[in-house]
């Protein structure tokens, strides 16, 4: 028996934001959405057009108030092959919100609060 990743998922408040966020933050683009005919959720899944892990991003639309996060200990980490183009572009868009210069990484934060960890490529 084997197993093998396909997605990891997040709830988000305001889809348009978060795709925007995801696409301009991280390169992220949509690569297929699920949309029932009643409404009630929107389900889209972003790519990074090399791995074939997707994030899926589910819109609840009865969902009216942020997300309780907790105590936030869940992030997904994303690795790039510019990490001072990265931390130059995050910063200008006031996303960073943690860093941890000891380890050379960094966190973003999404708009509703997610964090994201950027690894330079080694």
């Amino acid at each position: 028996m084997k197993f093998t990743f396909a997605h990891n998922n997040i709830n988000v408040l305001d889809l348009e934001k978060s795709l925007k966020f995801y696409n301009e933050a991280l390169g992220l683009t949509e690569t297929r959405r699920h949309e029932p005919e009643d409404g009630s959720f929107i389900i889209v899944y972003l790519g990074d057009k090399t791995t074939p892990h997707l994030l899926e991003l589910t819109w609840l639309s009865d969902w009216d108030h942020p997300y309780d996060l907790g105590d936030n200990e869940f992030h997904l980490a994303f690795i790039t092959d510019d990490y001072d183009g990265a931390y130059k572009k995050h910063k200008e868009m006031g996303c960073i919100c943690y860093e941890n210069p000891t380890m050379g990484i960094y966190f973003i934060n999404d708009p509703d609060g997610y964090w994201l960890e950027v690894i330079p490529a080694r």
